[in-house]
């Protein structure tokens, strides 16, 4: 595993180091309120919660209000809440095309 602290042969730690960035810290703070809101982002945040765990979920939902802000900093546009049921709507259709394609790939 990575970055593991290891002296002696035993393992003292494989935590992720604490970031001192404070622009870091409040994405990773806006993620998890995020988490709480019914908007796109507390979807995909709750999502990847039930599948990875919630440090992975903070951390991938934080990168990706960092993504959004970046994208809005440079093109000095406004940010458009598209909310929870189109977020939804849309995933579902994924996993549905998702499920078509290995559909007509599997052979008989």
């Amino acid at each position: 595993m990575p970055k593991n602290r290891i002296t002696g042969g035993k393992l003292k730690s494989s935590q992720t180091r604490l970031v001192v960035n404070p622009a870091a810290n409040a994405f990773w703070m806006a993620a998890q309120t995020a988490g709480k809101s019914n908007s796109a982002l507390g979807t995909f945040y709750r999502r990847l919660r039930s599948r990875l765990g919630t440090p992975k979920a903070i951390t991938a939902t934080a990168h990706k209000l960092t993504r959004i802000f970046y994208r809005l900093w440079i093109s000095g546009g406004n940010y458009q809440h598209i909310g929870m049921d189109y977020y939804e709507q849309r995933y579902q259709e994924r996993v549905i095309n998702n499920l078509q394609k290995k559909g007509s790939s599997l052979r008989f």
